[in-house]
């Protein structure tokens, strides 16, 4: 349902995103991860059409995003990184607007939104200007905007952050809904126990290259050999292929130092 061929982004002599070759099928959520500044948000603007690549391909249900844009647009939702919203709509006006914007039947587009908006606990805000909302409230009117239409692929640029437990934790099950109904979902997160107990899949990029790919138990196998049967963390394995570990290293001695001068 997602696709993407030697996907490339140049910034002048910047190579954001290089060579990115993946793909995500239906029921499939996919994980996302690697350090700041490694390509994520570039890739993920490649796949929805938001951002047009230097060179390589992405399809969405096999609608190629840049020569069919709109058909590849209609099938997909997005949740960027940072809840920006328009201040001056009330919640259920940018719902309305979404829903007006993909065309969608006005029953149904009133009743989606009845139920989105009880569902992220908006109901009794709904009539409120955006630009009062704190930025938890944002990230959820945006989540529901892009669940409005019950997309075929869902893609997601760090949906946990500003959420208190209670949301965050709706929001897994939302993901893990939509997967179960044969949809895709695409999530980037630096909250990798998120990602380890969510993801059927995991890829990790870093300095624009996708490293690895796979499973978490895959990724064990293959990245520490002959640890099968302990507990190996996906954060183990992320530090230990994004060169992590000798933050690590440095951390425990700095610990150490600092507890044998207390010592003294």
């Amino acid at each position: 349902m997602i696709r993407a061929e030697g996907l490339t982004k140049n910034y002048g002599a910047l190579t954001a995103v290089r060579d990115l070759t993946l793909s995500v099928g239906p029921g499939e959520i996919f994980g996302f991860l690697g350090p700041n500044g490694s390509g994520k948000t570039t890739t993920i603007k490649m796949l929805c059409g938001l951002l047009s690549p230097t060179a390589g391909q992405a399809k969405i249900c096999g609608v190629d995003v840049q020569q069919q844009p709109v058909e590849a647009k209609a099938l997909l939702g997005y949740v960027p990184d940072t809840p920006d919203v328009y201040e001056r709509l009330s919640a259920r006006e940018l719902l309305q607007f979404v829903a007006d914007l993909r065309k969608m039947d006005r029953n149904k587009a009133a009743e989606r939104m009845e139920e989105l908006l009880y569902m992220f606990e908006l109901s009794d805000r709904q009539d409120e200007l955006l630009g009062s909302y704190s930025h938890g409230m944002r990230q959820k009117i945006c989540i529901a905007s892009a669940l409005l239409d019950e997309p075929r692929v869902l893609f997601l640029d760090e949906p946990t952050v500003g959420l208190d437990p209670k949301s965050a934790r709706l929001v897994k099950e939302v993901l893990r809904q939509v997967a179960g109904n044969g949809g895709a979902v695409f999530m980037s997160t630096h909250i990798l126990e998120i990602a380890e107990r969510m993801c059927d899949r995991i890829g990790i990029i870093h300095e624009g290259r996708l490293i690895a790919e796979g499973s978490v138990e895959d990724l064990r196998r293959r990245v520490l050999p002959g640890t099968e049967g302990e507990a190996v963390s996906l954060e183990d394995l992320f530090l230990k292929l994004t060169g992590g570990d000798e933050y690590r290293e440095l951390v425990k001695h700095l610990s150490t130092g600092t507890n044998n001068s207390q010592a003294q």
